[in-house]
């Protein structure tokens, strides 16, 4: 994986406290990962402060994923 995996892997174990081992690419951080909606809020306002990207509005609810959060750095 690329060292931006590792950042983002990283970013979201600090905010949700979920060890990064269980952090795959594919978990589900509702299904799989239990994280609620407050929590995925602050991932993408992190994620999104720490790679200077905004994303939509509409957007935000599709970010459930590690892999979703990728597609989006893969786009810049």
């Amino acid at each position: 994986m690329t060292d931006n995996f590792e950042e983002v892997r990283k970013l979201v174990s600090d905010i949700t406290e979920v060890p990064v081992e269980k952090l795959a690419p594919d978990a589900d951080f509702f299904k799989d990962l239990n994280i609620d909606s407050l929590k995925a809020i602050e991932i993408v306002a992190a994620f999104e402060k720490k790679y200077r990207v905004v994303i939509p509005e509409n957007d935000i609810p599709n970010i459930r994923t590690i892999k979703n959060i990728m597609n989006y750095l893969d786009k810049l």
